[in-house]
């Protein structure tokens, strides 16, 4: 029973972390089809560079209480809950303070490094959003630290729905839109979202109006290398971006972009094998320890790369095409952009998984470290090479530091668990024979010796 139980856990929770992965990937390209169709390369680039900043912003709130939220809730007493969630909710109301002032004092400054004036009143308008996505992200953590992902799922199928549903009217109905419109619809989004994660988070949410100096503490301690992990992490993704609207233009950044979203398709099953993995990787140190660990992270790792390199392959070798269906010919300067990017995504599963085994069994510190010194390094890089090559030298910067990184957290994961990277090759060789016997044609292997 206790197997059939862990069994119905990773199917149900991988089929809605693959849906809602796909939503938001499906949502968030067909949004990007209509965008680059509706505004002008600088529109698009001024609209990226703004999307990167906000990402930022959320991610300085969600990195430094949202790991440990899960963590502490899936390991700890049901009597503790409340007063870890209330230390979560103190900390993250101070944070969402913070990121308003500083977006209110910053916002002017970048649109004038950016040469994109609208960028002001957009940021401004943003904090509405920000307030907002602090419940939400709070409710989506509770839930899924009780192994529930049902509201994750519908609400971020709402938030992004009820975008990709205005865009797609306003191409339809050849509306030229403002870009502070999509501020608009972000909030009204994030206020339904918000409102449906309370009602799936209630029986989880135990709250005590009162401040737990102990547990603020211990999340604190917990979250805060998770939380430069974080920070170091999304810079990584997003400084080539922002360093191409500094150094070159808002267009470049947008060129550059286009491949970003293009490799994001791929990477459906990196997030959704992350989001199961990181509870479970907590429980079983508990009560297995590291073994279990070790076997989860070349399992999972070796269970992406099988379903990536497939299609990996395919839009190697469909680049332009690709590239001209998804975007139009106004962006044929994204097509050598589109065939890096692809190289490094090869990376990113173990990367992603690095950092998710490691937070789980409290290496915080040492992910944070790492991350660190990737994103040091890319930034250096970008510089140099963008200088250097232009467009181009992003991508090239990326992936060097992508490679650096990876190189780095194989040494460390083999010294901590005993990690071999050829296992997640061996796993991924597997992974569709497994499949097969295990969910096509199961009456195959109730008869193979064990």
């Amino acid at each position: 029973m206790k197997f059939k139980f862990k069994d119905q856990y990773w199917i149900k929770s991988g089929f809605l972390n693959v849906i809602q992965n796909f939503a938001g990937v499906f949502f968030g390209f067909a949004s990007f089809y209509f965008l680059v169709r509706l505004l002008s390369k600088q529109d698009y680039g001024a609209w990226t560079l703004f999307m990167s900043t906000t990402t930022i912003l959320e991610i300085i709130r969600s990195g430094l209480i949202q790991n440990a939220l899960i963590k502490f809730v899936s390991s700890s007493e049901k009597s503790e809950h409340h007063k870890i969630i209330s230390a979560s909710f103190t900390i993250s109301g101070a944070l969402t303070i913070g990121c308003i002032i500083a977006n209110l004092i910053f916002a002017h400054t970048l649109a004038v490094i950016w040469k994109s004036p609208e960028l002001t009143t957009m940021f401004y308008t943003y904090n509405i959003v920000f307030l907002l996505s602090g419940l939400l992200t709070q409710f989506n953590c509770i839930e899924q630290a009780n192994l529930s992902f049902t509201g994750i799922v519908i609400t971020n199928f709402i938030r992004q729905a009820s975008f990709f549903l205005y865009v797609a009217a306003c191409f339809l109905s050849n509306y030229n839109m403002p870009l502070i419109h999509l501020i608009y619809v972000q909030i009204f989004s994030a206020l339904l979202s918000t409102i449906v994660a309370f009602y799936y988070t209630r029986p989880y949410l135990k709250i005590a109006f009162k401040i737990y100096p102990e547990w603020i503490k211990k999340l604190f301690n917990y979250g805060k290398y998770a939380f430069g992990t974080s920070i170091s992490s999304i810079l990584s993704g997003t400084i080539d971006q922002m360093m191409l609207g500094g150094l070159l233009s808002p267009a470049a950044s947008g060129a550059f972009n286009i491949a970003v979203r293009i490799t994001n398709l791929i990477d459906i099953p990196t997030g959704a094998v992350a989001t199961i993995v990181f509870p479970q990787s907590a429980k079983r140190m508990e009560t297995e320890g590291k073994d279990a660990i070790r076997y989860l992270y070349e399992k999972s790792v070796g269970t992406i790369l099988a379903i990536l390199i497939p299609g990996l392959i395919v839009l190697y070798f469909c680049s332009g095409f690709v590239v001209h269906f998804i975007a139009g010919g106004k962006y044929d300067d994204s097509i050598p952009l589109l065939r890096v990017t692809l190289l490094y995504c090869l990376l990113i599963p173990y990367g992603r998984q690095f950092g998710t085994i490691l937070d789980s069994i409290g290496r915080t510190r040492l992910t944070f470290v790492i991350v660190l010194i990737t994103a040091s390094l890319n930034l250096g890089l970008n510089y140099l090479f963008i200088i250097r090559f232009g467009v181009i030298g992003a991508a090239y910067a990326t992936l060097l530091s992508n490679v650096i990184g990876f190189a780095i957290a194989q040494y460390i994961l083999r010294k901590e668990l005993h990690v071999n990277v050829l296992h997640t090759f061996i796993y991924a060789y597997r992974f569709y024979p497994e499949v097969y016997h295990k969910y096509i044609r199961p009456d195959k292997k109730q008869n193979e010796p064990n």
